[in-house]
């Protein structure tokens, strides 16, 4: 049977791993197929209207989302013929997501997609790994776009720092200020969040592991007076709500998601969707979120990610896909921007941005450090500890394209000199991230104090939940109008994240600044779009 490579599908070999043999061909495990969309071009169209800043055209419900881009049967069905000659078992389908989910063994995967399947070992543990390319039938060029979860390599890490273990400050390095922290009702405050719960609304969550405890959420919530949000665990790719014990692990990641929204918008339902931290459970976590017929997300936040240098090109246009569907559906995608600077922990001297933060249709989170005096913002700059401690991400991708609301923006440099945007700047937006001006939260039974980026995620989604309540509506992709009403935001103009420093403007730090939540409703307000779901 002729095959074919699988565009983007190439692997490389993690740093500092090596292959300690072969991967048992008896070993079970599934893997997702993504398949092309029906009338692709005409959903391009649309989103690229809606980057153009064009709301006119209004929000496809889920329903007519899946009926006019959903999958072809006959693309499945070949799939299945194809899942079929090799003996693999199909566990799951769905049509709006374009996915198949197929179970099988190593030695049924590796002979039906021509790849060598191994047992590597990395710093971190242990995975099934593989590098090279994939092949596919020939009939199937053009039918499939993605294959994932042959490789179940940790795809993404928390971008969450504990002050106790992040903030590694050099001992002779003197502090401008002591150590602060704010409950998340306190920062909606201090940024002019406007009044409102939520209610009405579902915030989705994406965790890639770790858990919640529903004792430590009502501990937290009945101190904070603001209510009980009701919080659903949503199983994807056999991914639970599975609490380690260990605050500095995912523990630490899902209690400061669900505690940040749910104190922003304590009437909002919070739907938590937990997966298996691999591409294919990263992408089919996203897409069950934004194409769940049931709880309906408006707003989705998600706090984990890697340098795009990490992901494969097949994996990146495929979450970049889902992102534009939600764009199409009026859903708003929030995501962290990273807590390592302008490197994002990759090593070398060239620079690198995080995704999914990096998609064009993402709300790109970053990070400052927040000071506060008679609950008055007295200063806001970059989040940058300087000595390993963390610092926000940022910077200029090196995947994706340059983006209409980003045109004539220059990226400043902390040598002073300016790089035009000639691909999409990272991030859009920025909050509070500084472990040393941290959120209080509750992990596993004790109370601590978190920054990072992931905390703004939630931060943006919980008001982003309060302004679809005043609205009456889901805003939806927001990017467009954030660009065109700068004035509705904080402007950062001192600190650095590495490479990239602060500027009067869009900068690669913090990219047009933190909230101002009275300033946004008034330029949603004056401004209303046809929306519907």
């Amino acid at each position: 049977m002729a095959t074919v490579i699988l565009q983007g599908s190439e692997r490389t070999a993690v740093a500092h791993s090596r292959v300690v043999g072969p991967a048992d061909p008896a070993e079970r495990f599934e893997v997702s197929i993504i398949v092309r969309r029906r009338a692709a071009q005409v959903l391009r169209a649309r989103t690229a209207a809606l980057a153009a800043g064009n709301r006119s055209i209004g929000h496809l419900t889920q329903e007519e989302f899946a009926a006019q881009h959903g999958a072809d049967a006959p693309d499945m069905a070949a799939v299945r013929r194809f899942a079929g000659k090799h003996d693999l078992r199909i566990v799951q389908e769905h049509l709006a997501r374009r996915t198949l989910v197929l179970s099988g063994t190593v030695a049924q995967f590796a002979s039906a997609f021509s790849v060598e399947l191994n047992v590597v070992s990395h710093p971190d543990g242990t995975y099934r790994g593989r590098t090279g390319p994939i092949h596919i039938p020939a009939q199937l060029d053009g039918i499939v776009e993605a294959v994932l979860g042959l490789d179940n390599r940790p795809q993404a890490r928390p971008h969450f720092r504990l002050r106790s273990a992040a903030n590694s400050r050099s001992k002779t390095q003197a502090r401008a200020s002591a150590p602060v922290s704010y409950t998340p009702v306190q920062v909606a405050a201090l940024y002019g969040f406007p009044t409102g719960t939520g209610k009405g609304q579902c915030v989705g969550i994406v965790e890639l592991g770790g858990g919640f405890r529903p004792a430590d959420l009502k501990t937290y919530f009945t101190k904070l007076k603001v209510g009980s949000p009701k919080v659903l665990a949503v199983s994807v790719d056999h991914g639970q709500n599975a609490p380690t014990g260990s605050a500095d692990g995912a523990d630490g990641e899902v209690m400061l998601d669900i505690e940040v929204v749910g104190s922003v918008a304590p009437a909002a339902t919070i739907a938590v969707y937990f997966a298996p931290n691999t591409d294919a459970g990263f992408i089919d976590a996203v897409t069950s979120a934004i194409h769940d017929t049931t709880n309906k997300p408006s707003v989705i936040s998600i706090s984990w990610g890697s340098a795009e240098s990490t992901w494969t090109a097949q994996a990146m246009t495929a979450m970049d896909d889902a992102f534009q569907a939600a764009a199409a559906m009026g859903i708003t995608v929030c995501v962290a921007s990273g807590d390592n600077g302008s490197n994002d922990n990759v090593g070398g001297s060239t620079d690198h941005v995080d995704f999914p933060a990096s998609s064009p249709f993402a709300l790109g989170c970053g990070g400052t450090s927040l000071r506060a005096s008679k609950n008055v913002i007295s200063s806001e700059v970059v989040w940058n500890d300087g000595s390993g401690g963390g610092a926000t991400g940022g910077g200029i991708s090196n995947f994706f394209p340059s983006v209409p609301w980003q045109a004539g923006i220059s990226a400043k440099l902390s040598s002073g000199k300016s790089r035009p945007l000639t691909s999409r700047g990272v991030p859009d937006v920025a909050g509070d991230a500084d472990p040393e001006t941290g959120y209080n939260v509750r992990i596993d039974g004790t109370d601590t104090v978190i920054g990072g980026t992931s905390a703004v995620a939630p931060l943006w989604a919980g008001l982003i939940a309060r302004l679809n309540q005043s609205a009456g509506s889901p805003l939806g992709y927001l990017n467009p109008d954030l660009y065109k009403n700068r004035q509705a935001l904080r402007d950062i103009t001192q600190g650095n994240n590495g490479d990239f420093a602060a500027a009067p403007g869009w900068d690669g730090c913090t990219g047009l600044g933190s909230p101002n939540g009275k300033l946004l409703l008034a330029a949603i307000r004056a401004s209303p779009a046809k929306r519907r779901r």
